[in-house]
């Protein structure tokens, strides 16, 4: 159903099943896919791609111009994956000449008033508390959960199954699996529970935390911590995922509290 008091532009793909709620704006170089709902008072501007089944709820801004000096005009995107729900006032930008796009992937929830800035990239299943900002060239992994006003630094990368406390300010990369809070943001264990509920097998999830207890507890520089987890733990994706995220960082990571 599209109502009769929504502005489409006739440019605008609009898929099979799509719900459009009266005072809704959509701008030309728009593709909605099938089966989406965007509520009453949504802007979705030009650039956007939106995927199956999603749900945009109500002043909710898609694809809004960068929030950086250097944007120029050029042409980018911001593409929203399937099943993604967008809540109420949040604000996604899309990208500069820098990346190209931003990216929400499949099945993620950012909360109300939540804000994406240019050319972040946001992995599967991904939860963004309310009030949070993540600024420009962000990176989060799947299933990575930052709670209610978290606040990121702008090339920051947040690894998969990580979980943020309330009012977190992200200055330096956070490796996967981990839980992290406190002032300045430190580790403070394995998100275990979490692990636990996505399947993860006890055994597994023990070799996760006895890694992260040789870089966090053991007394060692980051260097000579990577070097002994390569000796000392067999090769594993969850071994490996680690040890390349925290040698590709840029900014560091996250200390122990």
């Amino acid at each position: 159903m599209i109502s009769n008091l929504a502005f489409i532009h006739p440019d605008a793909k609009i898929g099979k099943d799509v719900t459009v709620e009266p005072f809704a704006y959509i701008a030309g170089n728009v593709v909605i896919g099938e089966g989406t709902w965007v509520g009453p008072n949504t802007t979705i501007m030009d650039g956007a791609r939106i995927g199956k089944k999603c749900r945009i709820f109500p002043s909710a801004v898609v694809s809004g111009i960068p929030q950086d000096l250097k944007f120029r005009g050029e042409e980018s995107i911001a593409e929203i994956g399937d099943n993604t729900t967008v809540r109420e006032g949040v604000t996604v930008n899309r990208g500069t000449a820098a990346v190209g796009k931003t990216v929400v992937g499949n099945g993620c929830l950012l909360m109300a008033y939540a804000h994406i800035g240019h050319d972040c990239t946001i992995g599967n299943n991904c939860i963004i508390g309310n009030f949070s900002g993540l600024a420009g060239e962000v990176k989060v992994d799947d299933w990575a959960i930052l709670s209610g006003g978290t606040l990121v630094h702008q090339f920051t990368h947040i690894g998969a199954h990580v979980m943020l406390g309330g009012g977190a300010k992200v200055r330096t990369d956070v490796p996967p699996f981990i839980k992290a809070d406190r002032d300045p943001l430190s580790y403070l264990g394995l998100n275990s529970v979490g692990l636990t509920r996505r399947g993860f097998e006890k055994e597994r999830i023990d070799e996760i935390h006895n890694i992260y207890r040789v870089i966090y507890q053991n007394g060692m520089n980051i260097s000579q911590a990577l070097d002994n987890i390569e000796k000392e733990f067999k090769p594993s994706p969850d071994r490996d995922y680690i040890l390349e995220f925290i040698r590709k960082s840029e900014r560091g990571i996250i200390r122990a509290r």
